[in-house]
Parts: structure tokens; C-alpha cells; sequence
């Protein structure tokens, strides 16, 4: 520690009065936190200020335990001993089943036959079991057909022919009038076992209902066991139910299992909408809480290009739920490596021990007969690593935070008010300092972008995707550099000839206003997550409170010091657990989020936003130490070291470790395209290999290893084709704009797509109908196209407005289950007044793709050989696909 005595003799800001000098060139020493009405005052005692290595000591081990806690948290699956109710053996014995039989995409004998069956004859041995106890166990093999449109991916319409669902129904013999729901799906996309999306979720459930059925008192209200067959068909299995089962009826609530990452502990990271009681369920019961309302409200914003069942039961069905979720290790997501060994038996034991206790509170619950009565309200909710569950009402909170946030104004007001600082000086000096903070921020962000740009323009886009210390040692080093050295020359330049003690305190006290300007902000938005700058208000002003008689009279003592970090612990700490699951879900998201979103951009914003928010309430220390320079020094070799490492290539993105794997993902079609001119002739056809890279790297890395594989091939969009004349799977050509198309031979799958037109006819209200049929493999994409000055006005899918997607295309996506008849569908279409002389011929394009994802058409022999010189960090999903186009 050093003592405050020295005198700045550079012009100090504002007024002359703000400081004084004795005789002796020392400081005055002022009461009042350095406002008092009395500049003449020599110091009663001389004010301390931290040694540099001490600081940064400090707030580095504090950081550091924090984060070490939020890890050690994150660890422990399983809290206590297991009660034994949930067998968490059993289940991973029936995960191991269910992945056994490999990828189980919508219309596979693996998903339709191999996977059903198994699933039934678990189900047939619970009900022999438990046929002689107090409850019935009905089953019910539904095979739904509809239609339906949704606002994800820019907008498309999904229509589906006999999908599976396999709904278990576990009531009293009495019979019972209300029904909770448990959702999971067993199908998985193509080339991935599936295992945590959502396998072991049905593994869960299985054991969930052999251990309700065996109970020996009965329950009051009755569960459906939902095993849905097609969900990653973009959520048309759910659809099915709620809109056509007849006990759709009787659900009064569910819960929702699902994935977007492999293992790690489930999150609740969606409820509602309203009907605060299902969190209240979850506190009371949940073995071992793990609940955020921060991440339910960051889903629903859409910023996560993902969605589940939860969305079609909360919007067809009008019931309120609740969505669980693995999150961790998101980087194998939907791939080969999502395997059942990856999957610890903790994390079975965990959901199971969860969704088991939530599901006998609910059903013996008698809110759930008559939920109407407690729908209205949201919650707050939060959990503390994992221990505890907070929840209180929404209307409580905005109480709460109100209450916090009129503290912290009537605290700042105090200051304003004492007699030292008439005039509003004390006013202007806080204006000015916010001025500086929030100059500050944006001066670091930029800087920090200009690196992210640097790394982009250097080819080393990604370097932290295996490497993830890496870009906080980057880009964290350089926020932070840039944060302290801002303040740095604002403390000498700007403020000079001012206490230090008094600048610490002021900066203090600027922390304190943006974060209760956020509070208030978030507060009036009618958004839940508030709670967040509510605690990073309400502990450090009650620390400040508790602390100032020792900071008045001592400084910034080791003791001051350490009990002002003590104070920020807590809020610190629930802080750094949500900027993990931030750093947890988005880092993997920029491994398939396409070619357009640059992901250092991404990221640096990231690391920076969370050097801004974790090192507010540090300005308070910058401007208590005498001297930062080590601190930058230190910094800034961080700082370079680190990027002359990732400019030399050091840091690969990808690794196809068995342990850690980090794939590269590729999309590879062998499609066959054939155009068609408005004489129904062809009028060109080619074949080739389709590929899509889905992250920002494109083909960079994949070239050195597959030469032929180069931007000498990449395609160009033409406008004039539906979704550019290629075999769009799912509307998602806005994302990946880059790809590549090798010339190979001819597809001729064994069962080729047969598509007609059936009729044509025009309206008496001046349209034309047209009646088309398509009969083909499991998985077709449609896309309509009009020409200028022609519209859709109804069609035959979903409620007959047609859904159009993000650049005026519309998209419809087919699947079918087994033994499907031939798909007929129609559109009516307003021909143009005026025919565009350059576009296209006639009114409207009509494109059609087919997409084989299992048995022996998803593979040729070039694919094949093609796919065997993919280096092993990548991986390639492949399929057999064609497009076919027609003009009318």
C-alpha cells in the first residue's frame, strides 16, 4: 500500500476548489467520500492507496476462485445420494438400444420399424408388470397427416404424411380428466446416432413411466408419455398430436426434453408463457435445479437459430410447459460423435431424478385440474450453481427492482446534496465521468473489432473454435488493456492534481448508475432477466454502504479492498455462470451458422461485452492504485505474444480428437439437376456434388487435402431458378451463400422421384389453379417461385395463406412415415397484368427436390471415394438429392 500524499501538478478539471494544498504539499484530506464544504481541511489521517502487483493480485484471484466455482459447480451432476425411484442403469441400457440401430431420420426402417418396436415392447413389459396396481397403461400408435406454417429460418410451410407417435397414456383405473404431457423424439437427423438429441431423453422417459406405474398409491391426474417420431423434421411430429389426438384434449400442461448439446446437466431454459405455477413446481420438486430465466428470454428472442416442440404446444395447443435442454459440448451436435459413451451416467441420473419428481408434484398437484385460475403472471427464476432455485413473481421483481433502483438514486442524490457540493458540482463530475466510462466502452469495442477484422483478413478465422483461452488471452487481453489504459490517461491527463481516493469513489459511483440505468431500462421493457443488474446494484451499494466508514477513514486498505470483493461475490458469481452458458452455447452455434456471419466479430463482441460488465465495478480500483504501467505491460505482451501466435497459424480450428472432437461440418449432395422450359422440355441437366460449408471458414481448409475441391467451382445464385437451382434442404440459403459444385455423373436413384401436373384450370375470380402430384423418397422440398407481378393468393397446406420466406421464395417441406400415398397438392396463382419481358417465361417457376437419407440410394460410388479423402477433423454429411424445374 502507498499513502495518498503526492500532488499532481497537472491542471486539475473543473473547478479549482475540487482539491487543496497545505503548506506542506500534502492533499487535503476531505470527509464526505472527498466532497466537503471545507477545502482548507488538513487530513485527519493519511488514505492509502493499492501497491500495483497487489491490485492486480487481488482482482485476478478473485476472478479466477469465481470462475473455478462456476466450473466445480458445473461438474457436479448429482447432488447427494440417489433415492433409488429412477434407475438410472436401466435407462442408458435403453439408450444403448435406441443408438444401437444407428441414424433414425423420419421414414427409416431404423426410426419407423427398429426403433418403435423396441420402444413398444419396453412399453408392453412396464404394463404386464404394473397391470395388477392402482393404474391403467393404454397405448396408442398414432400416424398423423397435416400441415402447418412457422415463422423459423426466415418462414416456411412443413407438410407430413403418416409420422409416428407412440403416446402412452398412465392414469387411475378410475380413469382421470386432466393429463400432464412428457414430450421427447427418437427420431435423429441423418448420419448422427443421436444419442443426446434425444435418445437418451426417451431412455429417461421409458424409466420415468416404469417408475410411476410401480407406485403403490395412485395418482391424482394422469400422465401422456409422448415419444414423438419426427421432430428434427422441423417439429412436425408434435404437430400431429396436439391438433389430432383426442387426448390432446385432457393435457392441461407438459415438459419438453430436448438437446443442443451432448450432455452436462439439462437446463430449464423455457416456461410458459405465463402460468407462473409450473416454475413454482419446478423449485419446490427438482432434485437438482438448473433453471435461467436470462436464457429463456435470449431463446425466445430468436438470436438462437433453433427451436423445439415447445413452440408448437404453446402456439397449436394453447397449454403452457416447460423446456429442458442439454447444453453442454455443443460442438458435436447433430454428428457421428453424438454417441451414447459420451453421454455420463450422472447426467441420465440427473434428468431422470428431475423430470421424475417434477411429474409426481404436478400430478398430484390440483393446479393442474384448473391452471386457468393461476395463469396470468410471469416468473423470475434463477438458480445459484446449481444448489438453490430462486423464483419469485415478475410483479414482485419489478417491486424489487424499483425499490433497488430508488436506493441507488436517493444514495447519489445524498452526495449531491451535501454542502460541499453546491452548484451541482458533484452532478457535472459524475455526468463527466459516466461520459468517460461509456467512451471507454465504445473506444474498446472498436479496437477489439479491429483485431477480430485483422484475424479475418489473415486467414485465421476461428482459431479459438479448439482453442477457446485462447481468444480471451486475445481478445480479452486486449478489452482489458484498452479499458485500463483509457482510464489510465483520463486519471493523469484529465483529473490531474485530484485525490485518487476521490476519483475511486466517483467511478464507484458512475458503476453504480449504468448498471441502475440498465435495471430501470430492462424493468420498464417488461423483461424478467432485470434481476440481473438488480443484484450487480443491490449487493455492491449495500457493500459501499457497509464499508464507507472504513474507506473514509483509511482508504483503499487491504482490508477495504478484500471486503469490497467479498461483497461482489455473490452477484459476481452468478454473472460469470451466465457468461459461461453464453460462451457455451455460441461458440459451438459459429460452427454451424453459415458463411455469412463472420464469427470473430461474434466472438470478440463477446469477450469484450464481458470485459465491460465484469470490470465495472473494477474502475473503482484503476483509480486507486498509484501506477498501472506493469499491469499494461503485462497486458500488452499477452496481447502480442498471443497474436503473433495465431498470425503464425498456431491455433487450427478444428480437431478429430476421439476425447475432444471439434468437426469441421460439410454438407455434401450428389444431386441431379434437370430444368425444364415452359414447353415442358428440357432445356438443361447436369450432375454434380453439391457442397455447403457451414461455418465462416468455407473451404480453406479443405482444399490443401481435396484439391479439385477450390473456388474455382463455386456456384453463382441465379435469380431466375427457385432457391437458385439447387437442392435446398431447408430454407436456410440466406446462411450459406458460398458453395461449390464439382461436376460428377448421373444419380439414378432405385426409386426416382415421379412428379406431374394433374390439372389446370382457371377461376371465375381470374386466377389459375394448379393440381400437381409427387410421389418419392421420405424427405422432398417444394419451392414456388413467381414470376413479377404474379402472386399466390391460397393454396392447399396449412391454413391456405401461403408462408414466404425471406426473399419472397416460398418453401414447403414434405416428409412421410412409412406405406405414404402419392403427395397431391394445389396453389392458385393471379397471372401477371404486364409479363416482365426479362424474366423468366410464364407466370410462375415450380422446383421440386428429392433428398435420400438412408438405405441404398444416400450413397454413390463417387460420393463414397470422395468422402474417404475428407481429413478426419471434418465431417461430412452426405446424402443423394435431385431438382427438378418447370415453368407454367
Amino acid at each position: 500500500m502507498e499513502s495518498d500524499t503526492t500532488v499532481r501538478r497537472i491542471k486539475p478539471f473543473g473547478t479549482q476548489h475540487f482539491v487543496a494544498q497545505d503548506n506542506d504539499g500534502a492533499l487535503d484530506r476531505c470527509g464526505n467520500n472527498g466532497y466537503s464544504a471545507d477545502p482548507k481541511r488538513k487530513p485527519e489521517v493519511s488514505l492509502y492507496l493499492l501497491r500495483e502487483a497487489l491490485a492486480a493480485s487481488l482482482v485476478s484471484v478473485f476472478i479466477l476462485v469465481l470462475w473455478g466455482l462456476v466450473h466445480l459447480s458445473l461438474q457436479q451432476l448429482v447432488i447427494g445420494k440417489p433415492t433409488g425411484e429412477f434407475n438410472a442403469v436401466r435407462a442408458r441400457q435403453h439408450l444403448e438400444r435406441i443408438t444401437s440401430v444407428g441414424p433414425r431420420p423420419v421414414g427409416s426402417q431404423e426410426n419407423e420399424v427398429l426403433t418403435v418396436g423396441y420402444l413398444l415392447k419396453q412399453i408392453e413389459n412396464i404394463r404386464l408388470e404394473t397391470a395388477a396396481g392402482p393404474h391403467q397403461l393404454t397405448v396408442d400408435v398414432q400416424r398423423p397427416t397435416g400441415s402447418f406454417s412457422i415463422d423459423f429460418l426466415g418462414g416456411f410451410t412443413s407438410f407430413y404424411d403418416r409420422v409416428t407417435n407412440i403416446a402412452v397414456r398412465l392414469e387411475p383405473k378410475g380413469g382421470t380428466q386432466h393429463l400432464m404431457l412428457a414430450n421427447c423424439h427418437f427420431d435423429s437427423v441423418a448420419n448422427s446416432p443421436g444419442a443426446s438429441d434425444d435418445a437418451v431423453s426417451c431412455a429417461v422417459m421409458l424409466e420415468v413411466l416404469h417408475s410411476l406405474a410401480n407406485q403403490s398409491s395412485p395418482l391424482h391426474h394422469g400422465v401422456i408419455f409422448l415419444f414423438n417420431g419426427a421432430e428434427e423434421n422441423i417439429l412436425q411430429a408434435s404437430h400431429g398430436f396436439i391438433t389430432q389426438h383426442p387426448w390432446a384434449k385432457q393435457v392441461r400442461a407438459f415438459i419438453n426434453l430436448e438437446a443442443a448439446g451432448v450432455g452436462g446437466k439439462e437446463v430449464v431454459f423455457q416456461t410458459g408463457p405465463e402460468n407462473p405455477w409450473l416454475v413454482q413446481a419446478y423449485v419446490h420438486a427438482a432434485k437438482h435445479p438448473f433453471a435461467s430465466v436470462v436464457g429463456q428470454e435470449v431463446f425466445q428472442s430468436g438470436i438462437i437459430p433453433s427451436d423445439t416442440d415447445f413452440r408448437i404446444y404453446r402456439d397449436f395447443g394453447n397449454i403452457p410447459g416447460i423446456d429442458l435442454a442439454f447444453i453442454e459440448n455443443g460442438f458435436i451436435y447433430h454428428t457421428k460423435y453424438d454417441t451414447a459413451n459420451r453421454i455420463l451416467t450422472d447426467s441420465i441420473q440427473r434428468a431422470g431424478d428431475n423430470i421424475l419428481a417434477v411429474l409426481k408434484y404436478l400430478v398430484m398437484s390440483e393446479k393442474l385440474a384448473d391452471s386457468s385460475e393461476y395463469r396470468h403472471g410471469n416468473m423470475v427464476f434463477f438458480d445459484l450453481l446449481g444448489v438453490v432455485v430462486v423464483a419469485y413473481p415478475a410483479r414482485v421483481g419489478t417491486i424489487l427492482n424499483y425499490m433497488v433502483a430508488t436506493a441507488t438514486f436517493l444514495y447519489l442524490a445524498k452526495k449531491a446534496s451535501l454542502p460541499g457540493n453546491g452548484g451541482g458540482r458533484y452532478v457535472r463530475d459524475l455526468a463527466c465521468a459516466t461520459g468517460v466510462a461509456v467512451l471507454s466502452w465504445f473506444v474498446t469495442l472498436l479496437s477489439v473489432l479491429i483485431v477480430a477484422l485483422l484475424v479475418t483478413l489473415l486467414g485465421h478465422s476461428m482459431f479459438w473454435y479448439n482453442h477457446f483461452y485462447a481468444s480471451i488471452c486475445l481478445y480479452g487481453a486486449a478489452a482489458t488493456g484498452k479499458m485500463i489504459l483509457i482510464h489510465t490517461l483520463a486519471k493523469n491527463l484529465y483529473y490531474g492534481g485530484v485525490r485518487l481516493v476521490e476519483l475511486g469513489d466517483l467511478y464507484f459511483d458512475v458503476s453504480l448508475l449504468l448498471w441502475c440505468c440498465s435495471l430501470v431500462w430492462l424493468t420498464q421493457q417488461g423483461l424478467c432477466s432485470a434481476y440481473v443488474p438488480m443484484l450487480m446494484v443491490a449487493f455492491p451499494l449495500a457493500t459501499r454502504l457497509l464499508l464507507a466508514k472504513e474507506f473514509k477513514h483509511r482508504g483503499a486498505s487491504v482490508k477495504y479492498s478484500v471486503l469490497y470483493l467479498l461483497g461482489l461475490a455473490l452477484p459476481y458469481l452468478h454473472f460469470m455462470f451466465l457468461i459461461w452458458v453464453v460462451f457455451e452455447i455460441f461458440t459451438p452455434i459459429m460452427g454451424r451458422s453459415g458463411t455469412e456471419i463472420p464469427p470473430e466479430v461474434v466472438l470478440a463482441t463477446l469477450v469484450t461485452l464481458a470485459t465491460i460488465f465484469l470490470s465495472s465495478f473494477f474502475l473503482h480500483f484503476i483509480y486507486l492504485v498509484r501506477s498501472t504501467k506493469w499491469i499494461l505491460a503485462g497486458l500488452g505482451s499477452v496481447f502480442i505474444i498471443m497474436f503473433l501466435l495465431v498470425s503464425c497459424g498456431l491455433f487450427f480450428p478444428y480437431s478429430g480428437s476421439p476425447d475432444s472432437p471439434r468437426p469441421k461440418r460439410v454438407f455434401l449432395q450428389h444431386t441431379t439437376r434437370t430444368f425444364h422450359n415452359l414447353q415442358g422440355q428440357v432445356e438443361s441437366r447436369d450432375s454434380g456434388l453439391w457442397i455447403n460449408s457451414f461455418d465462416y471458414t468455407a473451404i480453406q481448409h479443405i482444399t490443401p487435402h481435396i484439391p479439385e475441391i477450390n473456388d474455382s467451382i463455386r456456384t453463382r445464385c441465379r435469380e431466375d431458378r427457385p432457391f437458385c437451382g439447387y437442392p435446398w434442404f431447408l430454407p436456410v440459403k440466406f446462411l450459406s451463400k458460398k458453395n461449390w459444385y464439382l461436376p460428377a455423373s448421373e444419380v439414378s436413384p432405385s426409386s426416382p422421384l415421379e412428379f406431374s401436373l394433374l390439372s389446370r384450370e382457371e377461376t371465375s375470380w381470374g386466377t389459375v389453379k394448379m393440381t400437381f402430384s409427387a410421389k418419392g423418397p421420405s424427405h422432398m422440398s417444394l419451392y414456388l417461385m413467381p414470376h413479377r407481378g404474379a402472386n399466390l393468393s391460397t393454396w392447399s397446406f396449412g391454413d391456405g395463406t401461403p408462408q414466404f420466406d425471406l426473399s419472397g421464395e416460398y418453401f414447403v417441406f414434405y416428409s412421410h412415415g412409412l406405406n405414404a400415398p402419392t403427395w397431391t397438392f394445389w396453389f392458385e396463382i393471379q397471372p401477371p397484368r404486364d409479363p416482365d419481358p426479362s424474366g423468366p417465361e410464364g407466370m410462375i417457376s415450380v422446383a421440386i427436390s428429392s433428398h435420400y437419407f438412408f438405405g441404398e440410394d444416400q450413397r454413390t460410388a463417387q460420393l463414397e471415394e470422395i468422402l474417404r479423402r475428407f481429413p478426419t477433423w471434418s465431417f461430412p454429411s452426405s446424402w443423394v438429392s435431385t431438382y427438378d424445374m418447370y415453368r407454367y
